[in-house]
């Protein structure tokens, strides 16, 4: 079974601006999205629900919104995810370099960043070798649950602001395609404390 690397952390200059008094939403964290190519509306609300879920079972809250919807808003914590190639699942997938990170986090000075790029084109590929028979009839909500997976193993990086892996669940340094569609692939309860620990500092 092949395991690819969930992500590798990149050097960033940029830092967000600081949220403001008054939130925009109730929301722990706010993930702005932001495509760069094509994308599924039906997998990226898939992986939207996924994400949170995963999330949600150390007691944060997530919310979504585009560039546009954030705009002069304010919000209680916030990172970027940017989604690069295309997100659509295609019969006849890209070649790309399955030795590559499905996603990266970035860092500054060694510091964690709140900032993640999706390889989407990389993710496509991969579920093709693990999606059999009826797995092509529900192609759009496996594609969002491995997107929503891959960007819950980014989010704990960004929350915990640490490069640190888990040895079991979602934050596992190496996961199979077929890990990223199996039915359940939740946080450990290490990864659930470390979370916790990290929003009671706040």
């Amino acid at each position: 079974m092949r395991h690819v690397k969930i992500c590798a952390c990149l050097l960033v200059a940029a830092a967000l601006p600081v949220a403001a008094i008054t939130p925009a939403t109730e929301a722990d964290v706010t993930v702005i999205v932001s495509f760069k190519g094509a994308y599924s509306a039906p997998a990226i609300k898939e992986m939207q629900r996924e994400a949170s879920a995963i999330i949600k079972t150390s007691g944060v809250r997530v919310d979504w919104r585009s560039r546009s919807e954030a705009a002069d808003l304010t919000f209680n914590d916030l990172v970027v995810m940017t989604f690069k190639g295309t997100c659509v699942f295609n019969p006849m997938p890209m070649v790309v370099d399955e030795l590559g990170p499905y996603a990266i986090t970035r860092t500054t000075g060694g510091a964690v960043q709140p900032f993640g790029e999706v390889d989407c084109d990389h993710v496509v590929s991969s579920l093709h070798n693990a999606m059999t028979g009826s797995d092509f009839g529900k192609a759009d909500m496996l594609l969002g649950r491995a997107l929503g997976r891959v960007v819950a193993h980014e989010l704990v990086h960004m929350l915990t602001k640490s490069k640190q892996h888990g040895k079991e669940g979602v934050e596992k340094a190496a996961l199979s395609a077929r890990q990223l569609i199996s039915e359940s692939l939740p946080l450990s309860a290490m990864d659930v404390d470390r979370l916790q620990q990290e929003r009671r500092s706040h």
